[in-house]
Order: structure tokens, then sequence, then C-alpha cells
């Protein structure tokens, strides 16, 4: 099997629609795909009904968090969608995306760039906004040359002249909220330090104490070395390790299925989830038109 369980749609900041999504990971070759989309479930019903026979969809979504003024991002899995509390956080988190993102642009005229809300709005259609939006629009005005360099401290890394704060959860409410939920929690790309500051590893523990389930290891961001830390720490901490192409479609360079997960920690994953299942593709074809 061949399984990537970190993947974003135009529902937040990817590039492929939901039902696109789908498709274009059965035509990688792939068994199981997670639709995780930033704070949001609304890629869900679309992705469901495009899934073609042979691929399963897991629900998920990528947690906006901050511990000590470091951000971080927490990988959900198969949580009830509806339950109150989370949805309400999801929520907040997501309200305040366009404010965040207007102080963004506020700040990027302020250095003399000439970025209106109005393209990033466009950039971002239905999608929830986001840096990689703003990213786009870098690009496009030949500010940077790819949406990667934008995420420096000269523009809008964490700490950068361009960042502005957001509503973001705590780290240790998440996986409350998330195991209430009937969901699976993972700490996304936990030391990927070209995109900035990292939790240390004591907050690791501290989390995996908290019961985090799991940290990404196998990610484009994290090199060999980086790897081989995480895994002997997760294994130090009881924790699962899983593989992931972060695929944002043309937005990033990574593809689907460029790094995946073991089946066997896909099945402890779906064993210990209550809030929602895998969901068996009966769509659609993997080739649109056909």
């Amino acid at each position: 099997m061949r399984i990537d369980l970190h993947a974003h749609s135009t529902a937040s900041d990817g590039t492929d629609t939901p039902a696109e999504l789908v498709r274009n990971a059965a035509a990688a070759g792939l068994d199981v795909v997670a639709l995780t989309d930033h704070d949001t479930v609304g890629g869900y019903a679309e992705a469901i009904a495009a899934a073609p026979p042979g691929l399963t969809l897991v629900t998920g979504a990528e947690l906006s968090c901050r511990l000590d003024g470091i951000g971080l991002h927490m990988l959900a899995y198969l949580f009830d969608p509806a339950e109150p509390e989370l949805f309400r956080e999801r929520e907040l988190v997501r309200d305040d995306r366009v404010p965040r993102a207007r102080a963004m642009v506020g700040k990027l005229q302020d250095l003399g760039v000439p970025v209106t809300w109005e393209r990033v709005a466009r950039i971002a259609g239905e999608g929830s906004v986001g840096r990689p939006h703003i990213a786009t629009a870098l690009v496009e005005l030949g500010v940077v040359a790819t949406v990667s360099d934008a995420f420096t401290p000269q523009w809008l890394a964490d700490g950068g002249r361009a960042h502005a704060q957001k509503h973001e959860l705590d780290p240790f409410e998440a996986i409350r909220l998330v195991k209430a939920a009937g969901g699976v929690t993972v700490l996304a790309h936990p030391l990927a330090f070209k995109r900035g500051r990292c939790v240390p590893e004591s907050a690791i523990a501290e989390l995996a104490a908290a019961g985090l389930d799991g940290v990404e290891v196998d990610h484009m961001d994290h090199d060999q070395a980086t790897r081989a830390r995480l895994r002997g720490l997760a294994g130090e901490l009881g924790l699962l390790t899983t593989g992931s192409s972060d695929y944002h479609g043309s937005r990033k360079t990574c593809r689907l299925g460029e790094y995946t997960t073991d089946p066997e920690i896909y099945g402890e994953i779906t064993r210990r989830a209550t809030g929602a299942f895998p969901v068996p593709g009966a769509g659609g074809s993997a080739h649109p038109g056909v």
C-alpha cells in the first residue's frame, strides 16, 4: 500500500480542488490519501463524492497552534467534524485568517511591495486564506522566485518583517479537543528548521505525555539526519512515525506520494480513531473524462 497522510486542496492553500486532489492521488498510484486542509473541513464533501474506486480517503485537518511564541502545526485525523468544541476553535482560527492576511498585505505595502488585498483574495478564491496565497502574490509580482522564498525573515516567516499573528490553538488544548472528537494527532514537520523556529524536543516529549499520537518524520523539509533523529525520539517516547508529501498542487514542488506512511502505522491510526472512518472511493475515475 502507498499511503500519503498530508495533502491540501483549494479549501485552504492548495491548487487542486478536492475532486482533483483525489483523482490525482489515484493517478499517482496512491492507495490512501489524507485531506488535511488548514483549519477547515470544507473540502470533505467534494473529495468524498469524487474519490475513485481503489483510493481510500482519510479525512483530517492541519490545525494552527502556537507554543511559547513558536508556531507549529498539528495534523488531526478521523475526528468528528461536528464535535462542538473543536468546531468552535476551528472557526475562531479560520475567521482570524482574513484580518491577519490583510495585516500582512499592509506590512508588505509599507515595505514598498505593490501587493494588493484584491490580488491575494483572487489567488485564495474560496479557500481559507493564508501565507501561501500571499507568497504566490509575491511570486506573481516578481518579488521572490518561489513560494518557499517568501517564507524567510525578510518576508513572511514567523517573526519576519511582514508577518502578523493570528488566533492559534495551544497544542495541548488541540490534542485534548481532537481526542474528545475521536481523532488522532500527529505533529507535522516538527523539526523543519528551514521554516523558522521549531519547538524543542523537550516540548515534543511533553506533548507525547499529553496524548500526542505521532510525529511526521519523512517530509521534504527534514533531511536524513533530522529523520533519523526524529525516529529515535519517537522510539523513546512511544510515538507513531508517519511520512507524507505535504502536497499543495503547483504551489510547492513536492509530489503526491513523494513520502509515504508505513501500512502498519496507518492501521494503528485507524484503530485509534473513533470519530470518523476512512472512506473507500466509489465516486469517479482516476482519469478525468474516462
